[in-house]
């Protein structure tokens, strides 16, 4: 076996030849796609009458929505299915073991970090609120915004109506639901 005098011309000439394919690609679909280009390049953007600041258009939300008006229609049925999220870290029947994060049974209404044998993040044991539907509404939107330093890792639940399920699906794990607001 010989050593093909013409090889590195074989190799250039295809190199040559793949870039005349994408320049010529390039010049044809130029020639039939025609884009449509603004007379002024870029977005305008609103300002007040002193043209000081933008005219802010819309109201970018913060947090979760009021609970109260969604838990009317809230679905326990769907609640029990939202919940299968959190199967992997809770239980939820009366007397379940702690798993990864604590029984979750007679939740609505408690003191946080009250389940016995369960060992708390120092921030949760901290905590001075009661765990009321908008309590619950905040921490299950964003659990480590609501409290840094929570032990629980789920990014939380961005939909109002799943969460609005969750917590009454919750409410109805007790021996004596709290009421409705």
């Amino acid at each position: 076996m010989g050593k093909d005098p013409l090889f590195v011309n074989k190799v250039a000439g295809a190199v040559i030849g793949a870039g005349l394919i994408a320049m010529m690609t390039g010049f044809v679909s130029g020639k039939i796609y025609h884009p449509e280009m603004p007379e002024t390049p870029g977005f305008a953007i609103a300002a007040d009458a002193a043209g000081s600041a933008p005219v802010q258009t819309a109201a970018v939300p913060t947090g979760p929505v009021e609970i109260g008006p969604l838990l009317a229609a809230a679905d326990i049925e769907s609640g029990k299915k939202v919940a299968r999220k959190c199967t992997s870290c809770h239980t939820f029947e009366q007397g379940g073991p702690n798993k990864i994060g604590p029984n979750l049974w007679n939740m609505v209404g408690a003191q946080p970090a009250a389940v016995e044998g369960f060992r708390y993040s120092s921030a949760m044991r901290g905590m001075e609120v009661v765990w009321d539907f908008e309590e619950l509404n905040k921490f299950l939107y964003r659990p480590r915004d609501y409290l840094p330093g929570t032990k629980m890792t789920y990014a939380g639940l961005r939909k109002d109506q799943d969460r609005a399920d969750l917590i009454a699906y919750m409410r109805s794990l007790s021996d004596n639901p709290k009421p409705l607001p």
